[in-house]
């Protein structure tokens, strides 16, 4: 389905997150597809009663409710704008400080050669919206931006910046689910970025990595996707200023989402390859039990509806922009068992990104089985597009 419409919150029906999907491997490899999808939905009732945990407090309140709805109108308005007036380019200039990381946590995930680099700096973003402008700075933690950088003695070289999925922001943990030392291995320097409220990001005495990232309701939602993607503009300026001239950008889940939408405003990727990306928030989570339940039971009265959600949502979505890239630089992958991200959403990506390429695996959000194939696809394509 392609959705041509700059509305297209409107034009995607209102029962999307229902409909049925099937992809190649559905019938290549059953098993494989219906068995990893099965893993998926227990994982997912876990992870959707985790979420819920972090917003009740928002849920629960009529009076929080209430105030979210009169801040999230705001990005309703924004939706419909240009995608360089909502994410906004960061100044230039801004200091970035280089430390040595320690040895704890790397459990042999970073190359053996590479001159490792732990580089931190405060964000200067600012929120979109005025009137959140002094409630969102006041997370001072989440201000102080943190990226592990790979670099070849003998470089720059042409870059991998790669972003994590929700909760999952260890370095060494994605080193290892993506094999990060062996594209280091075929010639690229890897920098790995922290997103907002994850890791050392995270205020004190939260649960969680990435709890921040949904307690504070859809409008603080709307800002760490605004900031994701100001911060990363951030450490493309500092790679530039290390003589970095080729760049490209992948990630899984969340980080799939802002890979995605990272080619709405940054024309200075060379590709881009986002890994299950999310694409339709609101609708994921109304296929998500208990999540699911909550979110009826305390929104109906408002009269609020999955259109509205999406709109609510819809000014960091892939959906609303033109990439500013070429096609041949964009690179979708999605398991075929994924029930995370299902297929429908990660075909809408591809299928909005009229000429970009599709990749499909079998298997499910965390189990990338025949991953191989994929490694070697992403190689070869990202090879090509910074030779280009």
């Amino acid at each position: 389905m392609s959705i041509a419409s700059p509305d297209w919150w409107q034009v995607l029906p209102p029962d999307f997150y229902r409909q049925p999907h099937r992809t190649e491997m559905d019938d290549r490899h059953p098993f494989k597809v219906q068995a990893t999808a099965a893993a998926d939905v227990l994982m997912r009732t876990g992870l959707a009663s985790t979420v819920m945990l972090a917003m009740l407090p928002q849920l629960l309140s009529r009076e929080r409710r209430e105030q979210e709805l009169a801040w999230v109108s705001f990005y309703q308005e924004q939706a419909h704008g240009r995608a360089d007036e909502v994410f906004r380019a960061p100044p230039s200039g801004v200091e970035v400080f280089r430390g040595t990381p320690g040895l704890l946590g790397s459990f042999g995930a970073r190359p053996p050669d590479a001159r490792v680099d732990r580089l931190r700096f405060f964000s200067p973003y600012e929120a979109l919206n005025p009137a959140l402008r002094a409630d969102y700075r006041a997370f001072t933690q989440n201000h102080h931006v943190a990226a592990e950088h790979w670099r070849h003695p003998d470089g720059p070289r042409k870059t991998l910046i790669f972003l994590h999925g929700y909760f999952l922001d260890a370095y060494w943990i994605n080193s290892l689910m993506f094999s990060l030392r062996w594209f280091y291995a075929q010639g690229y320097d890897i920098l790995l970025y922290t997103l907002p409220f994850h890791g050392s990001r995270r205020a004190p005495f939260e649960p969680f990595s990435g709890f921040g990232y949904f307690s504070n309701g859809m409008a603080h939602v709307n800002e760490a996707m605004l900031q994701a993607i100001h911060d990363l503009r951030v450490w493309m300026d500092y790679l530039e200023g290390e003589g970095v001239t080729t760049m490209g950008v992948s990630g899984l889940s969340l980080g799939g989402y802002l890979s995605a939408l990272a080619t709405s405003v940054e024309p200075r990727l060379k590709f881009a390859i986002p890994n299950a990306p999310v694409v339709l928030p609101m609708d994921m989570i109304m296929e998500w039990p208990p999540l699911s339940v909550a979110y009826r039971h305390l929104l109906a009265p408002h009269g609020l509806d999955i259109v509205a959600l999406r709109h609510f949502m819809a000014l960091h979505c892939p959906l609303t922009y033109t990439p500013v890239i070429e096609p041949e630089r964009l690179l979708v992958i999605g398991g075929a068992g994924d029930r995370f991200t299902a297929p429908r959403y990660v075909n809408l990506l591809h299928e909005h990104w009229a000429g970009s390429q599709m990749h499909w695996f079998p298997g499910n959000h965390v189990f990338h089985l025949q991953q191989r194939e994929y490694l070697r696809l992403m190689r070869d394509f990202m090879n090509r597009c910074c030779a280009a």
